[in-house]
């Protein structure tokens, strides 16, 4: 089925009639379920093909055209997104990655009939520290037995399948970073000593079925293990360098969705005798939430496009990606709300989604994996980073080169084309901030590049992320417009905390007309817009 066909099967998300328009996504999502017509639609859509490489029989060809195909979703659900696709894709990268000949052929086979495969990374204890994990799992005989709990795992509870990361080194071995091994664990049902435990409520991503596994000598066979034993870290934060841009770029359509809520909203209400667009203040928040979804996914893009160029560096990106792309979504949401008052709190009514969306976006944020713990990932690089040149392949939608999950490094190297590209800009302000970024990062001592730094080394991630976000933005096609270039970098300024005055209006007013122009036409908000079924009222 053509993968573009999705925003025509969801249909219309303001028809209240629409079973998967957004009074029912928020019914459901307030009965803590899954939207029912939600899935269905994805099977009927085959959206695990999605998540299988076309070599496999699948349509998955490259990661930036794979956030954009999943738009639709998110723009309407993020629990319908993760729930029913993007657990899959985490776990299944791990045997694109490295696991056997028969067990990406399995695996295919199984999505490609709709199979749903969780992935059992965290424990509770540990959160994002994998190399605490204490799940362990036994050598014994032909295979391993398994001991431990593993919760907050989405699907849990109807999975037919998990990739479950487990400590195989000796107990009384001194920690290493060869520890842990992954299994693929099939037809969980069948697997003795094996229990799905309760399920979990949150109070975002509420649709999302969180529960666990427990296992009790549960015994699997040789042929689960996905690599070598000890190569489960590795794999694991290989993996997670796709799965971060996704999720870095599928999360900036909730923006993209609220977005257009919000100014529907605002053409429709009347304060003083007047439209709330007519409201100064109004039109301010509203084109500057334009411009952060420009800013953010623009960020995303280049980063999903680094896998398939620059795997030496992709890690970098993509951890950049996935701490601010994520924190500009969630600053842009809430500004929004103040727009939407106190219907921005209420559980009925057309634009209750807003402030679902807020509230998922913090769950899917952190629920791979922390801002802090990609900034723990990006810090030790920016010692000795050093600007390259870059492809103009990053930065356009011209085909890419096959993905190669073994090109990708778990440390990045120091060569930076994206800084590359910013060094060119005829912007004072943006090469004096680049100079002192690395100058403040060449400075850190050893003590200051690991989980000891302090709060200010930190921030140091902050304003290298940053920088690429500009570098994405000025290298973009969209940079031929002046009046673009100029609204994302003043927006940059501002948001990063650089400058605190505006130049003028007319850099807004510039970014509310184009908004108000797709939202006449119906054309997305995106960087690359789309036809989108909604219209205003």
């Amino acid at each position: 089925m053509n993968g573009d066909a999705l925003e025509e099967l969801l249909g219309d998300p303001y028809d209240g009639s629409n079973p998967t328009g957004h009074a029912a996504i928020v019914a459901a999502d307030d009965a803590g379920e899954p939207c029912a017509a939600g899935e269905a639609v994805l099977d009927a859509w085959q959206a695990n093909a999605e998540y299988v490489p076309a070599e496999l029989g699948g349509r998955l060809t490259a990661v930036d055209e794979l956030v954009r195909r999943l738009r639709p979703v998110f723009r309407r659900d993020a629990g319908l997104g993760l729930g029913h696709g993007l657990t899959t894709l985490m776990a299944s990268l791990n045997v694109w990655a490295a696991g056997t000949a028969e067990q990406r052929k399995h695996l295919a086979g199984r999505l490609l009939a709709g199979e749903r495969v969780s992935v059992a990374y965290h424990e509770l204890e540990h959160g994002n520290d994998l190399t605490r994990n204490a799940l362990r799992a036994e050598r014994r005989g032909n295979g391993f037995v398994l001991d431990g709990t593993k919760r907050v795992i989405n699907n849990a509870g109807r999975a037919r399948a998990a990739v479950v990361f487990a400590r195989t080194a000796d107990p009384a071995a001194a920690p290493g970073g060869r520890d842990h091994s992954l299994l693929f664990v099939d037809d969980l049902d069948r697997v003795p000593g094996l229990t799905r435990l309760p399920r979990l409520r949150t109070s975002g991503l509420a649709g999302c079925l969180l529960a666990g596994f427990g296992f009790d000598g549960a015994v699997v066979g040789e042929d689960a293990l996905v690599g070598a034993v000890g190569t489960g870290a590795e794999t694991a934060l290989r993996s997670f360098q796709v799965s971060r841009c996704v999720t870095a770029g599928v999360g900036t359509s909730l923006l993209e969705g609220a977005l257009f809520g919000v100014y529907r909203f605002a053409t429709e209400r009347v304060l003083y005798g007047r439209p709330v667009t007519a409201i100064p203040h109004a039109r301010s928040v509203l084109a500057g939430a334009f411009i952060d979804l420009q800013v953010a996914q623009a960020l995303a893009r280049v980063a999903a496009r680094a896998l398939h160029l620059y795997p030496s560096v992709a890690g970098r990106y993509a951890a950049a990606a996935k701490y601010l792309a994520p924190k500009i979504t969630e600053n842009a949401l809430a500004d929004l709300a103040v727009v939407l008052g106190a219907r921005s709190y209420l559980r009925e009514g057309e634009y209750a989604f807003v402030g679902k969306h807020l509230r998922d976006i913090a769950g899917l944020s952190i629920g791979h994996a922390g801002g802090v713990s990609c900034q723990l990932t990006v810090l030790p690089d920016l010692p000795g980073v050093r600007p390259t040149g870059a492809e103009g392949a990053l930065f356009d939608d011209s085909p890419l080169p096959e993905l190669d999950l073994g090109e990708l490094r778990m440390r990045a190297g120091r060569a930076d084309p994206l800084l590359g590209a910013l060094e060119g800009v005829a912007d004072d302000e943006l090469r004096a901030e680049l100079a002192s970024v690395r100058a403040d990062a060449a400075a850190l001592p050893v003590t200051e590049r690991g989980v000891t730094a302090s709060h200010r080394s930190l921030a140091l991630t902050e304003r290298y992320a940053w920088l690429l976000a500009a570098s994405a933005c000025l290298n973009s096609p969209r940079a031929a417009d002046p009046q673009w270039t100029d609204a994302v970098l003043e927006r940059i300024g501002l948001r990063s905390g650089r400058t605190t005055e505006r130049t003028s209006t007319a850099v807004l007013d510039a970014a509310y007309q184009d908004m108000a122009d797709r939202a006449a036409t119906g054309r997305s908000f995106d960087l690359d817009p789309e036809p989108v079924l909604r219209a205003l009222a």
